[in-house]
């Protein structure tokens, strides 16, 4: 049976049955945390990207940040003064926190810092000064002049009606600085006459606004000479964006339009799909601090674009490092297109790196003494090692839940044991021998607890008890192996002996 051929090399063999070379586009408004399901965009390009580029053709990502874009209104993780500048271009609004120039570059740049974490690298285009140095000029007085032409084609591929006074150019207005409060009244080929909902009424260039989204997708095809461009499922619906876009094109702009790669939203587990206005996000920035970038990467590669992703930064997570781990050995086109570079990953797994480093409160010295009594690691390895670990630690601080969430402790205070506890737990330690493996550890819980007639249930919580002063924790055979047998045994004789 012959391997199935990966999305992004069957797409990358339609790109370049058209041509050597291909620019690929993307876009993001930064209104908001640029979040993962965001991310999805850049690293399906930069995977069609590479892709091409390993089957000899050339390719460029060509991002462009919509910084132009108004304000749509004041988002919950806004201060209430901003109310002000709902409206305005997101470009022209000061930053919330008052460590960027604006708004937009407070949302902006700490996302293509964490793009260069991912390796992706990509030509930034910024809306605002597109339209301000007047890359856009040409276009904007084309679409002015088939304002009738565009009205139409909308009509026709919406179904909805176009008002007369509708325009595809949205003037800032000079006296309140809003964009989405303004009218076109009159285009005499050079000269946009305007009025706005503030009372001002004025004149602007070709550079003093912009063109409305439908209009503005496909002129920016035209002037970036695009071929590709992955968006979401939203734009991609019957009579969307897209559907417009390939008409005004066409039509107007005598373009030929960019292949299109469709995906599906990324849902955070329990919550629904992404979105920075109503708060569901899991900020990329955050994630490149607590994941390493390859896993990040396999999460998107590994998924056909059109197929949604469940994500869940807890368990969820370290079930998708597991799945990276086992595919690594084979060397697949999934990690193929998921490793930066050459990666020497060390089959120390992922989980184990949370469990260890707690253990050791994140002393690498330490880490590497209890690692040792189970890996025989090369310099290679301890390279790799101490990289995964500072992910780990992140990882721990930020997402882990709270079975994974530990401290040892060496006193316990305030923990307490009836008997069944007592006598499951001495007796667990008298069988606890040195060379056990975590497997038979773990199956020595079960063996204990049925021949006293406790259920299993209770034994574990009492071994999280005596190590932890908790309930819950990690999975016990693998943690009494990683803590080590005479540690725990000790743990509990000592922690008994007055009981």
């Amino acid at each position: 049976m012959s391997e199935i051929i990966h999305w992004a090399d069957v797409i990358a063999e339609k790109l370049l049955e058209k041509s050597k070379n291909q620019r690929i586009a993307t876009g993001i408004s930064p209104s908001g945390p640029i979040h993962l399901g965001n991310l999805r965009e850049m690293i399906i390009a930069d995977t069609v990207k590479r892709a091409i580029t390993e089957k000899g053709g050339k390719a460029e990502i060509i991002y462009v940040a919509d910084t132009l874009d108004p304000l749509r209104r004041r988002y919950p993780f806004l201060p209430k003064e901003f109310e002000q500048y709902v409206g305005m271009p997101l470009s022209e609004i000061p930053d919330p926190e008052g460590c960027h120039d604006s708004y937009a570059d407070h949302f902006l740049l700490p996302f293509l810092d964490a793009l260069e974490e991912l390796n992706i690298s990509v030509v930034v285009k910024r809306a605002d000064e597109m339209y301000k140095n007047g890359e856009y000029e040409n276009e904007t007085k084309v679409a002015l002049e088939n304002k009738d032409k565009i009205a139409k084609i909308i009509k026709e591929v919406t179904g909805r009606e176009v008002s007369n006074d509708w325009s595809p150019f949205m003037p800032i207005c000079k006296e309140c600085g809003r964009i989405n409060t303004t009218k076109v009244i009159n285009f005499d080929g050079k000269k946009v006459e305007y009025s706005c909902k503030c009372g001002y009424a004025g004149e602007c260039g070709l550079r003093g606004g912009k063109l409305t989204w439908r209009v503005d997708w496909a002129a920016r095809w035209k002037i970036l000479e695009i071929t590709c461009e992955p968006f979401g499922k939203d734009h991609a619906a019957a009579g969307g964006s897209y559907d417009t876009g390939v008409r005004l094109s066409k039509e107007v702009f005598n373009y030929e339009p960019p292949f299109p790669i469709v995906y599906e939203w990324i849902h955070l587990k329990g919550v629904g799909a992404m979105k920075s206005s109503k708060g569901v996000v899991v900020p990329v920035t955050d994630l490149v601090k607590a994941v390493p970038p390859e896993i990040i990467r396999y999460l998107i590669v590994r998924t056909k674009p059109e197929r949604h992703i469940d994500f869940d930064p807890g368990f969820g997570l370290l079930e998708i490092i597991e799945n990276f781990e086992e595919e690594i050995k084979q060397n697949t086109r999934n990690i193929q297109l998921s490793v930066i570079n050459t990666l020497n990953y060390s089959n120390v797994p992922f989980k184990h790196l949370v469990i260890v480093g707690q253990i050791a409160n994140w002393d690498i010295k330490l880490v590497f003494e209890i690692l040792s009594r189970k890996y025989k690691i090369s310099e290679e390895d301890a390279k790799d090692i101490e990289r995964r670990l500072s992910y780990a630690k992140s990882w721990v601080k930020t997402y882990a839940p709270e079975p994974l969430r530990f401290e040892i402790k060496e006193k316990l205070d305030n923990i307490s044991f009836d008997d069944e506890e007592i006598k499951f737990l001495k007796e667990f330690a008298s069988r606890l021998k040195e060379g056990l493996n975590a497997e038979e550890i773990h199956n020595l819980v079960y063996t204990v607890s049925k021949e006293l007639g406790l259920k299993p249930s209770k034994a574990f919580r009492s071994i999280y008890k005596i190590i932890l002063g908790k309930k819950e924790g990690p999975r016990v055979g693998y943690f009494i192996e990683l803590l080590g047998i005479d540690w725990v045994k000790n743990r509990i004789l000592t922690s008994l002996s007055n009981v």
